[in-house]
């Protein structure tokens, strides 16, 4: 069964009906402040919230978790940041509710006024990570149709982003515009990829991404890895890693990987930038080995080349971890000529996950790519299992 958009959905599901839409506004607040330091997540979410407002609907009932309050209200976890932000990006008012289940939204939602509320963060509640059907209910209470908005918590299975669903019929559960661009743009590197397809990984543990590594050997004609993600799979081969981030857990999950048949696709670093700590002086390997006392932080000069020919040659490109320590200028070259070069290329480039997002944020790239994932984790799981709770919800339902 279809997902239904909803930029393809009738007018008069959306003229005078109430809508409760979730999106992610778990945006980052500075900890002195308490005011928002990067409002990335609330501008993706405009398009759809704008859509909503431009065809005329009643009432538009917004809601989204900040945080990790474990099921407790936590004033440095509240909303209202958000709810100044979009009050002014908007140009009209947002209502604040003092809960997601606060007895005053009934009211509200009978006023000619206040065409916007805003629900107070969902995870002060326990039962929205337990994906409580009665919470839940009293969601979907509050209006006609269900918009999903939130990419980034689709691969939740808590009560807003999937109970949710089962209280409404299906043909009022529509997916947002954010969610839409999310899901035909993961396709192109899930659904036949145009050859070649090169991967490339990066960041820390290999068990945090051994499924995604697996999935990926399936599909592409390169897997590039580099960052501390590189060596156990060094180690596996027996090269020396000095003090390298490598723990033996990750070793033998490397080792299990490089049994495969598959294993012949995966490239990995041929010389490296290396220190004492990572403060200290850089200095670039010779080759593959890194001597006792030092560690790798960074990809060298050799191994750019090689991936920058990949790279150059691929169709489709998919990209998730950095090359290395780029939050240090010393150690930050792997990562942001690579994006250098994705950004150069003629194929279809997307990146996902928090730190190669951050990374070409901070290189100045951004609009070069094709897709910038807005998901983190539910991106990869994505990739990994071709759908999410949240997303099979709005496509079959819960009825």
């Amino acid at each position: 069964m279809a997902i239904t958009y909803l930029d393809e959905v009738n007018e008069e599901k959306i003229k005078g009906r109430n809508a409760i839409v979730r999106l992610d506004l778990n945006v980052p607040l500075d900890k002195k402040t308490g005011q928002i330091s990067d409002a990335s997540r609330i501008d993706a979410a405009l398009p759809t919230i704008n859509y909503l407002l431009d065809n005329g609907v009643k009432k538009l009932v917004l809601m989204s978790h900040l945080g990790r309050p474990k099921g407790q209200p936590n004033p440095k976890e509240s909303l209202e940041p958000v709810a100044t932000y979009l009050a002014e990006k908007l140009n009209q008012d947002v209502v604040l509710t003092e809960s997601a289940t606060d007895r005053g939204i009934k009211t509200l939602l009978g006023l000619n006024t206040d065409r916007i509320i805003l629900l107070e963060n969902l995870r002060f509640h326990p039962e929205e990570e337990a994906n409580d059907t009665e919470f839940a209910r009293k969601l979907a209470g509050y209006a006609d149709f269900y918009v999903n908005d939130a990419f980034g918590t689709a691969h939740r299975k808590h009560a807003s982003t999937h109970a949710i669903v089962g209280h409404f019929m299906k043909s009022d559960v529509f997916a947002g515009l954010l969610v839409k661009k999310e899901i035909l743009a993961l396709d192109k590197v899930t659904h036949k990829p145009k050859k070649p397809f090169v991967g490339i990984v990066g960041g820390a543990k290999i068990n945090d991404k051994i499924k995604i590594i697996e999935k990926l050997l399936m599909s592409v004609d390169h897997l590039l890895i580099g960052g501390a993600m590189a060596y156990p799979f060094l180690k596996a081969k027996g090269q020396e890693v000095g003090t390298s981030l490598c723990h033996e857990d990750d070793v033998k999950l490397a080792k299990k990987i490089l049994k495969n048949k598959t294993a012949s696709k995966i490239k990995l670093p041929q010389d490296h930038v290396i220190a004492s700590s990572p403060d200290g002086t850089p200095e670039t390997t010779t080759g593959v080995n890194i001597p006792e006392g030092k560690m790798g932080l960074d990809i060298g000069p050799l191994t750019l080349e090689d991936y920058k020919f990949a790279i150059n040659e691929a169709q489709t490109i998919l990209w998730n971890g950095p090359m290395g320590l780029f939050e240090t200028e010393a150690f930050s070259t792997g990562t942001f000529k690579l994006a250098e070069f994705l950004s150069q290329s003629k194929g279809y480039t997307l990146v996902g996950g928090g730190d190669s997002v951050s990374a070409v944020q901070r290189s100045g790239l951004i609009d070069s790519f094709s897709h910038v994932s807005t998901g983190g984790g539910a991106s990869l799981e994505y990739i990994e299992k071709g759908t999410l709770p949240g997303i099979q919800a709005l496509r079959f339902g819960l009825r």
